[in-house]
């Protein structure tokens, strides 16, 4: 089934292409392609992509350093219950 709607929609785009009509008017206008607007449309979503990438490795950055924190203040406390733990009880 899906050979077959390929199949169709390949027709149809040759179809479409090849009306029959020659006009030189449209043929004139070499300078926009669909090649150069896939072109585009391929370098503009390589440029989402970096600056997505460049987004997530700083957050990643940020959120490492976030965790790396927190297990320095947990450290740090159990520092503190130990401490308090050593210390005589004052009656």
């Amino acid at each position: 089934m899906k050979k077959l709607f390929a199949i169709l929609a390949v027709a149809a785009a040759l179809t479409a292409c090849n009306s029959g009509s020659d006009d030189k008017a449209a043929n004139a206008d070499t300078t926009k392609t669909p090649m150069t607007d896939a072109t585009k449309l391929t370098d503009s979503a390589n440029k989402m992509v970096d600056s997505a990438s460049k987004v997530v490795d700083k957050m990643t950055d940020s959120a490492s350093k976030m965790m790396d924190k927190a297990a320095d203040k947990m450290k740090d406390a159990s520092k503190m219950v130990e401490k308090a733990k050593e210390t005589p009880k004052k009656n």
